[in-house]
């Protein structure tokens, strides 16, 4: 499993559909770029995870909210989130909890897994077998320049170029 952070979430150019772009921690590049891990998730989730991005406070918690307050009722806490495999053009991820005396793995989607690991501020992985085969790598250069050739990419690819 490799540490990745969260680059950005924007929309795709040509669906409107929101992207999480997610990037290795300690990634050297590959052939003069920075890996780049492209997830397209949905609104809903994708406004929980800027929310949480941003630091956003309710009068009432969201679903995502709710969600980690249960988990720490119940005398859990989320200790990672996993992006674990790449099935026909879908992603699974796991989200690890700790408790007093065991672990629980659960089944769960990236941007839910996502936005839970923003709000606890837990580390996100992904597997190594996904980044080789979904990343894209991008140019080397400051880390906006990398969004916006990010954006770029964007603007001409189309979510099934990633199924196999």
């Amino acid at each position: 499993m490799i540490q990745v952070n969260i680059v950005s979430v924007s929309a795709d150019a040509i669906s409107g559909q929101p992207v999480v772009l997610l990037r290795p921690l300690d990634d050297d590049g590959v052939d003069g770029g920075a890996r780049m891990l492209p997830i397209w998730i949905g609104h809903p989730e994708a406004t929980a995870i800027l929310l949480a991005v941003q630091g956003a406070s309710f009068p009432r918690p969201m679903t995502h909210d709710l969600m980690t307050n249960i988990i720490e009722a119940a005398g859990f806490a989320i200790s990672r989130v996993e992006v674990t495999r790449l099935n026909g053009g879908t992603y699974y991820a796991s989200i690890i909890m700790r408790g007093e005396d065991r672990e629980l793995v659960i089944d769960a989607r990236p941007s839910d897994s996502i936005a839970l690991a923003v709000r606890v501020g837990c580390p996100i992985f992904v597997a190594e077998e996904v980044l080789d085969e979904a990343a894209v790598v991008v140019e080397d250069v400051d880390e906006e320049q990398e969004v916006e050739a990010f954006r770029d990419f964007l603007e001409h690819v189309d979510p099934s170029d990633f199924t196999s």
